[in-house]
């Protein structure tokens, strides 16, 4: 599957949860994830969005671990039947 149709899934599925999935734009700080996932109740996490199979690059596993560092959780999303448990884990905090 194309990583931007994934990418419209996982955005879709957010919004039926009644949250928004922002493109997440950094200009001049390369390697963060793809997507802000925000959903109510105050839940927030980052989600990198890859074709089926592929890992992030290095400077991306970079900016995951900062972040989980930081306190956020951060998913790889390379399959569409990882939304659903994505979107529990964020939502269950």
């Amino acid at each position: 599957m194309k990583e931007k149709v994934l990418e419209r899934k996982l955005v879709d599925a957010v919004k039926a949860m009644g949250g928004i999935a922002p493109k997440y734009i950094s200009p001049n700080f390369y390697g963060m994830p793809d997507r802000l996932v925000l959903i109510p109740v105050g839940r927030l996490a980052f989600v990198e969005v890859k074709r089926y199979g592929e890992h992030p690059r290095p400077l991306q596993e970079a900016r995951h671990g900062m972040l989980r560092r930081l306190g956020f959780k951060v998913f790889v999303l390379d399959r569409p039947e990882q939304i659903k448990q994505i979107l529990e884990d964020i939502a269950n905090g």
